[in-house]
């Protein structure tokens, strides 16, 4: 990702999330030396992202999104199994989901992740909880 990048990401979050990232975060994000974010593209268009950030040995999810009208043709995984190769090396993956969103826990599970806890109200617009899921890779 690339500060060029960023706008196109911004609308992109629009068309996946109830709250959004803005141009903003995501220009932040480019000068974040902690964080990846690897792209998929087709002519051109961004049409979906996984970032995530590596501390001390692990990895935490910020989004994975694809755009609707590419939905299940295998990017988020391809983008999620790229992100499993980068972090081989960690101990852990984490990352939040919003507990209703039953489509992003089987596929995550189906990624080996297992759930770990709640974390209460972590989410907003709507409110509501996040569940907690590591995959430990050592």
């Amino acid at each position: 990702m690339t500060e060029y990048d960023c706008r196109e990401l911004a609308e992109l979050d629009k068309k996946c999330f109830s709250v959004p990232w803005s141009e903003q975060s995501f220009l932040e994000e480019t000068k974040n030396k902690l964080a990846t974010y690897l792209l998929a593209r087709e002519d051109g268009k961004i049409i979906g992202y996984c970032g995530f950030w590596r501390v001390s040995g692990e990895a935490q999810v910020t989004n994975i999104a694809v755009l609707p009208e590419y939905r299940r043709r295998k990017i988020a995984k391809t983008l999620a199994e790229k992100m499993l190769e980068i972090c081989k090396e960690d101990e852990q993956i984490v990352l939040e989901v919003r507990k209703s969103n039953e489509i992003a826990i089987t596929f995550y599970k189906k990624l080996g992740f297992i759930e770990a806890g709640i974390r209460k109200r972590f989410y907003h617009n709507p409110d509501e909880d996040g569940i907690t899921m590591i995959r430990r890779i050592k």
